[in-house]
């Protein structure tokens, strides 16, 4: 599982203790809740591909992931904008 560590200047700090009551509990939720609808978005994409050419749909949301990187059903956001504007 990766660790991801942000940080922060102690005015962005200061200002976001103002908004919510734990810094971290808000940062673990905006992260958590966006790979959710990510996760989201790419089992509707799978699904939509398997239905389309006959494949079987793996087993399970963490399957259901790899199998849609490994259909190339999805690209990471990295992989899609060096697609778009190669580096020089």
């Amino acid at each position: 599982m990766p660790n991801i560590t942000v940080s922060l200047t102690d005015t962005e700090n200061k200002s976001l203790e103002y908004a919510t009551v734990s810094v971290q509990d808000w940062s673990d939720n905006a992260l958590t809740n966006r790979a959710r609808i990510a996760k989201d978005e790419i089992i509707s994409l799978l699904v939509a591909h398997c239905n389309a050419n006959d494949i079987a749909i793996a087993t399970g949301e963490d399957a259901q992931v790899t199998q849609a990187y490994d259909l190339e059903v999805v690209k990471t956001a990295a992989v899609r904008n060096a697609e778009v504007s190669p580096p020089e």
